[in-house]
């Protein structure tokens, strides 16, 4: 009987969701509206997957009630370049993929007659789901950190091209355009973004360098955006300060290559020990084989 109606549910919720998908509810004006605010104060690109969120655009509106992704992996998205919509979407479609395997599984041991109970499929149901769930978040957690120190890395060679510009006697927003077109990759690619959206919208463009860092949580660019301004607005000269920024960024990223290699190090030790101890035993093995059968 629990069975029963638990398939029952299921199939009334999957039922709920085709009609759903089929027919998706219409924005109000008020929410196309903020949304298109939203979408005009990001200054940094995402790419979405449209197969993903249309699979998975009636639970989209419930995740985002839920709070998701929330403020920080919202910035780690940005970072990656990846839409918080595709990510909702690779969520939940992970989710009902673990939810739903361990059912089918079970449907067709029970077409083979073969019969192992209900509580085995439904707790593997569950714990299938939350790890389609979390495993998401977990990627773009591990990927964000490694993203940023890129950024930093090109951030660095970026204000290398500031100071040599400033010093052949082109002005600030000169000299970041012509550094924003020489370099290639993501991050080069968020900071012509930038600054072509400074120009579209004559903004200055450290402001839009600060929020830039705001988005994409790099504090780097905010300090960068704060030593423009002075040279900007108060006409200060900031060649020097952008070199040792500059400088001050390799070093902190080689500090940080050098922790991570230790780390790597460290965690060698365990195999190597397991390792050790395993010759150790396939060595002793024969004598204390002997030794035994000799008692």
């Amino acid at each position: 009987m629990t069975a029963v109606i638990l398939f029952g549910t299921g199939a009334g919720l999957g039922l709920w969701l085709v009609l759903t998908w089929a027919i998706p509810p219409q924005t109000s004006l008020h929410g196309r509206l903020i949304n298109t605010k939203d979408d005009l104060v990001l200054i940094s690109t995402f790419a979405e997957i449209p197969w993903a969120t249309a699979l998975a655009r009636p639970l989209l509106p419930s995740l985002r009630a839920l709070g998701l992704p929330g403020d920080q992996l919202a910035r780690d998205l940005r970072v990656l370049g990846r839409g918080t919509d595709t990510h909702l979407a690779v969520k939940a479609l992970l989710a009902c993929a673990g939810l739903l395997t361990p059912l089918v599984l079970q449907g067709l041991l029970v077409l083979a007659f073969v019969h192992l109970g209900v509580e085995v499929p439904l707790t593997l149901a569950a714990v299938l789901a939350a790890a389609g769930f979390l495993a998401p978040d977990l990627e773009v957690l591990g990927k964000a950190a490694r993203a940023r120190a890129e950024f930093r890395a090109a951030l660095s060679a970026f204000l290398d091209l500031v100071w040599i510009t400033l010093a052949g006697g082109a002005g600030v927003e000169a000299a970041l355009l012509a550094a924003a077109d020489v370099g290639h990759g993501g991050a080069f690619d968020q900071l012509r973004r930038a600054l072509d959206a400074a120009q579209l919208t004559r903004t200055a463009p450290w402001s839009i360098l600060r929020r830039l860092g705001d988005e994409l949580d790099i504090s780097e660019l905010a300090e960068l955006a704060a030593s423009i301004s002075l040279a900007g607005t108060e006409g200060a000269k900031v060649r020097t300060s952008l070199a040792a920024k500059a400088a001050a960024l390799r070093t902190h990223l080689v500090a940080d290559a050098e922790a991570d290699a230790q780390a790597a190090t460290e965690r060698m030790a365990l195999p190597v020990t397991l390792l050790f101890l395993g010759f150790l035993g396939f060595i002793a093995y024969p004598a204390v084989t002997q030794v035994l059968n000799g008692l």
